[in-house]
């Protein structure tokens, strides 16, 4: 259980006094920061020091917030004790250095990132999607983004997303307008080849939206690629 702060107070006047009777340094129970450290928000070690971070408070206003957290830093490699606390946390490092978790790769058909995740899209992936589907940039871009200028003109919006029955959704939870093989449950991407940046650097390693329940094993046959709505030119 933690101390309160009087027992912690006459505890540490205690040690203050014996130290000044030790090293003829004076010293005052106004100089030492009494608070328990009860909620840690981040620990740091380095080759000679630990550093917690711990007590954060937010101080709410109507246009900032004031945020303030206490913080402990601690030499300590001549002190044996907490020398054999950090090497045991090394070890334990080392032993799970190879773990690997479930979701190495995607399992085939999953396309969990396909809905719920709305993949921004440049300018150069509006070309390359462009010349997949034997569009103009214009069409493209009207038809299969929502357009979203960023700040820094990386990005020109996202991919569209459409309900089950193919109708335009500004609902993050609906699926891509070009993930395929919804009537199967054997999910692929129609423009995989052409995919936008976004979903290329996608990585599924320590992904808890990946879909583990789903074989690995034996061979996937996609289905036909996306093909576009061909309109009537007037």
């Amino acid at each position: 259980m933690q101390e309160t702060i009087d027992l912690i107070a006459h505890r540490e006047l205690r040690n203050l006094r014996r130290y000044t009777r030790q090293t003829g340094q004076p010293t005052s129970l106004a100089g030492l920061d009494l608070e328990p450290m009860t909620s840690v928000e981040s620990i740091e070690i380095d080759e000679e020091h630990v550093t917690i971070q711990y007590n954060k408070k937010t101080e709410r206003h109507y246009n900032t917030n004031a945020i303030t957290q206490r913080e402990w830093v601690y030499k300590y490699n001549d002190d044996p004790e907490f020398v054999a606390a950090v090497r045991a946390v090394i070890q334990l490092a080392r032993k799970h250095l190879y773990d690997l978790p479930e979701n190495v790769a995607c399992p085939p058909g999953c396309a969990e990132c396909c809905s719920g995740y709305e993949p921004f899209v440049s300018r150069a992936d509006v070309e390359r999607i462009a010349a997949h589907l034997g569009m103009t940039y214009e069409e493209t871009l009207h038809e299969y983004v929502v357009e979203r200028a960023s700040a820094d003109d990386s990005y020109v919006g996202w991919l569209r997303k459409v309900t089950e029955d193919g109708d335009a959704s500004h609902d993050a939870a609906d699926k891509c307008v070009f993930l395929q093989g919804s009537r199967s449950g054997r999910y692929y991407c129609g423009i995989y080849d052409a995919r936008p940046h976004d979903c290329r650097e996608f990585t599924p390693i320590a992904c808890d939206d990946v879909d583990v329940a789903l074989s690995r094993h034996g061979t996937y046959h996609v289905g036909k690629p996306f093909q576009p709505k061909r309109r009537k030119r007037k």
